[in-house]
């Protein structure tokens, strides 16, 4: 009867190990996905940053051999001068009614104030903080309660991680840079 009893934990104990297992395995899985997205927008990134550095060039070459400047006598220090001018005026030739989007801060001391987030995937997690907010929220106001929810982050780049998730999941929508919202919320305004 001793050896049934405990044959029978064995194989309790081995089911559970092989689910927990299997679980590991799918997080796994959808950790090294995540991380093949987001080796494709840093590709994307270096490929943006190598086009603007090439812009700068252009534009700098364009100061420099303009018809107003003789070539070789414009130090660093003029083209500087001359591109803050040139910002500054874009700046004020903006139109007044055009604001910027406004980024909430991300909390550098923030405590865990509860364990409701701890076993959860970043969708899953959103989707509740979603709910319950009633309408879109910026990546950092995201981060913000996860981090308080008792979330834990395994990357450098938090709210990058929850912006490629969100934005890979049909359940959400980008309702401004950086922003997002449920779908399914759109769907119950629409009925």
């Amino acid at each position: 009867m001793a050896n049934e009893t405990l044959i029978a934990r064995l194989e309790q104990s081995l089911r559970q190990s092989r689910a927990a297992r299997t679980r590991l395995s799918a997080r796994l899985a959808e950790l090294e996905a995540e991380a093949e997205i987001i080796r494709g927008e840093l590709v994307e990134m270096d490929t943006l940053a190598g086009q603007t550095e090439a812009a700068i060039f252009r534009l700098l070459s364009n100061v420099m051999s303009g018809p107003s400047t003789r070539v070789g006598t414009t130090s660093v220090g003029e083209l500087e001068v001359e591109l803050q001018r040139r910002l500054a005026h874009a700046e004020l030739s903006q139109p007044s009614g055009t604001q910027r989007h406004n980024v909430p801060p991300i909390k550098t001391n923030i405590e865990t104030i509860s364990d409701r987030f701890y076993d959860r995937t970043i969708p899953q997690a959103a989707t509740m903080i979603l709910r319950e907010a009633g309408g879109p929220l910026h990546v950092n106001e995201i981060y913000n309660q996860l981090i308080e929810g008792g979330f834990s982050f395994t990357g450098n780049n938090p709210t990058i991680s929850i912006a490629v998730s969100l934005n890979r999941n049909t359940r959400f929508r980008k309702a401004a840079p950086g922003t997002f919202d449920l779908v399914i919320r759109d769907a119950a305004k629409a009925s």
